[in-house]
């Protein structure tokens, strides 16, 4: 389109040059023919040139956004593959992480079946009388061991016999105003499922808490009577509860049997506030021991200062010997040198007369 109009333009010049011929000088029509084939040829020789030209500078121009859409293609196609291998690089990751997850899943569900079987296992053997007082036993025993450690005959026994006969499940030696503790393991389920059971009347739930709380009683009275002896034992027994469960019912909503365990002297523990007291009993005897060793170190500091002094003293008296001891040094040195002197006097007085006989 553009050519068209550049030749448009060069013909619409070149009438006007022929109407100009006309009007400047008179000619005739050959030679005006003849100039007019010469303007015909220079004007499509230059047609020729300008369309070589223009299509060569499209040619390059084509050339040159042809190079650089490719070149951007290129980038753009490189750029698409880091991100596209970014994107699976951090996809292999998430699918890995999604397997590793599964496999925990799936390992913590054997284990939640096994939980589930070891609970079942565990309500078989609570439902025995005797296998629930072999659980508070245990249970009591890893409390004292790990507040004491395995085995501390200084500390706590277990199975102690008083001088009654009777046999506490644990007793504690704690330091005076508290002194030996009994400890003894109840564990009253039956009464506690029985009242916690749904579907049963508010009558029947009332008779019910009244046989767990005279299930209660029943341990506090035998606990009372027979681990506090005035002389031997401390004041107070313990009722240990392996279960926290029965622990928090009482203390929730049963506060007549908190106030029943301690006009009876006893105290009522879970395994947490057991192992809080003993913490507790630890602390202080830590700090006694620590309170007695500092008077040992006392008195042996003590000691030691009158060491010290008695060395001080000693020093002093050898320092004084020494000071005389170098003021007779320094007189015998001057009365070496004053006899080393009369020694000389005495061999110059021999040499000189011998000089005189001669």
């Amino acid at each position: 389109m553009l050519l068209y109009i550049i030749i448009g333009i060069l013909i619409l010049v070149l009438i006007l040059l022929i109407i100009l011929l006309f009007k400047v000088k008179k000619v005739n029509e050959s030679e005006i023919e003849l100039r007019i084939k010469e303007m015909q040829t220079d004007m499509v020789k230059s047609i020729g040139d300008f369309k070589y030209d223009f299509s060569k500078v499209l040619t390059n121009d084509f050339q040159e956004l042809n190079d650089r859409i490719e070149a951007r293609l290129n980038k753009i196609d490189q750029r698409v593959n880091e991100r596209l291998d970014v994107n699976f690089e951090k996809t292999n990751k998430t699918f890995d992480e999604v397997l590793k997850s599964l496999v925990k899943i799936n390992e913590a569900q054997k284990k939640l079946d096994l939980l589930s079987t070891d609970i079942v296992d565990l309500q078989t053997v609570l439902t025995d009388k005797k296998s629930r007082g072999i659980f508070g036993e245990v249970n009591l025993h890893q409390i004292l061991a790990s507040c004491f450690g395995e085995k501390n005959d200084k500390l706590y026994r277990l199975q102690y016999t008083l001088s009654t006969g009777v046999i506490a499940d644990a007793i504690v030696f704690a330091p005076a105003p508290l002194g030996n503790i009994c400890i003894d393991s109840k564990f009253p389920l039956e009464h506690y499922r029985s009242m916690l059971e749904k579907g049963i009347t508010p009558e029947e739930r009332l008779r019910r808490e009244k046989a767990f709380e005279m299930d209660v009683k029943k341990h506090i009275d035998a606990i009372g009577s027979k681990y506090v002896i005035s002389g031997e034992t401390s004041e107070q027994a313990i009722l240990f509860l392996p279960a926290e469960a029965i622990f928090a019912e009482i203390n929730a909503y049963h506060t007549n049997l908190i106030d029943y365990a301690y006009e009876r002297r006893v105290y009522i523990a879970s395994p947490t506030t057991l192992m809080s007291l003993l913490t507790i009993i630890q602390a202080i005897l830590m700090g006694m021991e620590r309170d007695k060793y500092a008077g040992i170190i006392h008195q042996e500091l003590n000691k030691l200062g009158e060491e010290f002094t008695r060395y001080k003293e000693r020093w002093e008296k050898l320092s004084n010997h020494m000071e005389t001891v170098n003021k007779d040094v320094r007189d015998l040195h001057i009365t070496t040198d004053k006899i080393s002197k009369r020694f000389d006097s005495i061999s110059n007085v021999d040499i000189k007369l011998e000089v005189d006989d001669k």
